[in-house]
């Protein structure tokens, strides 16, 4: 199956620590119940990272993409022209905080505990509340492979890839951001039914108990009886669509360009060099421990960097910050160049039309049945980047933890609707009467998109016509790749 290949390819990068960040894993103020203040200006977070002739400072970067929890977190879901209905929100996370997957040889890991409590920081007004409200867990519908997964995370010394309290945090305030963004909208009444509420996520025990928070953050309560979370057997979530061998072909053209920009820089030769005679241990044993991974893992909880023992038993040399910094900043420099050679941007379009398809299949259902939608698909990097890249956001930073995309369509008011029908005829007023914006950690960068970018926000409205939208995902976004289909891209061979 072409998943099977996907698989042995992205494990390649990861052997040869080629993949960005971290190795893939498998396929206005708030009433006293938020417990925080939420700016509705820009944010210091910015999705868009510095002009291209602005070198940006790898450390200073990577604290971005820690994401730490903070009290002016950006929140510009929700905005629309006044009188305009809101109708459907789809959401993509990536989970939260996690313990690091890869360990430095002959170093101890992080000392981090992964069970919750409020006396530990961070901490939010809701934990209590949400760690009590999973313990419900059983009254819920889960898909047969999730049933046994933990709701929380629950080990007092983290396991490999496990949540932490921090990603727990990240997740209940970014649910509950969107909860007061929406909630002056009326939208999803207290009495949804379980056909307005979806739930997917892959079967990491990070990306459930993310979903989870999120859920908890956005509808706090929620009626387990009409909840059903199910599974996503793909970290591509491409449901029944999966196989594509196009996709396997650009994907290994896209490793072997990440490859020679690796090996062709001299400075991340010499550092990896100058790491493993201070570990004591073979190049080759220390690039494939990915020791990113755990530096980052450090510097977001503010552990100091490790070190190896002394001779006499005391604390030797240690890994630096420069020697990091080093690393990030070919991350950086490979992040540019992939988008420079445009290969990973036709693996991404084809990686994630099915996930597009069902997203604009679900908003054409609700525009017909007229009921609110709201979803969450909990995932992980090596799915958030290739939606970025299949929406034309190809400059938008790597997704961070707890990165969300946001999805939302609305309806324009009837007197609208009767000036467009004067304008165009029925048929035209129909079409224009739904639009689409997407927003990217709460920024909205609808503008930014492929199908939308010949648009202004100084067009009336400054929306997005959602038949924009249905064209990108069904023919326009396989121009790229020299196609007018899903089933052509995939089975004709690449050029």
């Amino acid at each position: 199956m072409a998943s099977a290949v996907d698989a042995y390819l992205l494990l390649f990068l990861i052997g040869v620590n080629l993949v960005p960040l971290t190795p893939l894993e498998e396929e206005q103020q708030f009433p006293p119940d938020g417990g925080f203040q939420v700016s509705l200006t820009k944010s210091r977070k910015r999705v868009f990272p510095a002009p291209h002739d602005l070198k940006p400072d790898p450390v200073s970067e990577a604290y971005g993409y820690c994401n730490t929890p903070n009290h002016t977190e950006q929140a510009l879901e929700g905005h629309s022209p006044a009188d305009y209905k809101l109708l459907s929100v789809q959401v993509m996370i990536r989970h939260g905080d996690r313990y690091p997957l890869y360990f430095i040889p002959k170093t101890r890991r992080p000392a981090i505990n992964c069970t919750l409590s409020t006396s530990k920081s961070p901490s939010h007004p809701l934990l209590k509340a949400f760690i009590g409200h999973m313990r419900q867990g059983g009254r819920g519908h889960w898909d047969s492979t999730l049933s046994s997964i933990p709701r929380v995370p629950n080990h007092s010394a983290c396991e490999t890839g496990e949540l932490t309290q921090t990603g727990v945090v990240q997740h209940l305030r970014n649910g509950q951001l969107l909860h007061h963004a929406y909630k002056r909208r009326s939208f999803l009444s207290s009495d949804w039914s379980p056909r307005q509420v979806w739930v997917e996520t892959t079967s990491k025990a990070r990306t459930l108990q993310s979903g989870l928070a999120f859920l908890y953050g956005f509808l706090p309560q929620f009626d387990w009886s009409k909840l059903t979370v199910r599974h996503q057997w793909s970290t591509l979530f491409c449901g029944s669509e999966c196989d594509c061998p196009a996709r396997g072909k650009y994907l290994e053209e896209e490793q072997k360009r990440q490859y020679r920009l690796r090996v062709s820089d001299a400075e991340l030769e010499k550092t990896y060099a100058q790491m493993a005679k201070t570990l004591g241990v073979p190049t080759r044993q220390l690039r494939a421990a990915n020791p990113v991974d755990s530096l980052l893992c450090h510097l977001c909880h503010n552990i100091s960097f490790p070190c190896v023992a002394g001779g006499d038993g005391g604390p030797g040399d240690c890994l630096t910050t420069d020697q990091f910094a080093v690393i990030r900043r070919q991350q950086l420099d490979d992040e540019a160049d992939r988008r420079k050679a445009g290969l990973y941007r036709k693996y991404a379009v084809l990686a994630m039309h099915p996930y597009l398809n069902q997203t604009a299949n679900r908003m054409e259902r609700v525009a017909r049945d007229g009921e609110a939608v709201f979803s969450i698909s909990s995932a992980h990097d090596v799915t958030v980047a290739p939606l970025l890249s299949a929406l034309g956001l190809q400059e938008a930073r790597f997704p961070r933890f707890a990165a969300r995309i946001v999805f939302e369509m609305w309806k324009s008011p009837l007197a609208m609707q009767k000036q467009a029908r004067k304008r165009g005829g029925d048929a035209k007023a129909k079409d224009g009467q739904l639009f689409i914006r997407v927003l990217y950690d709460g920024e909205d960068v609808t503008f930014h998109t492929s199908f939308c970018r010949s648009r202004g926000r100084q067009d009336a409205p400054p929306l997005c016509p959602l038949n924009n939208f249905l064209s990108f995902v069904r023919r326009d976004m396989f121009s790229v790749v020299n196609a007018t289909s899903y089933k052509e891209a995939c089975y004709r061979r690449p050029a």
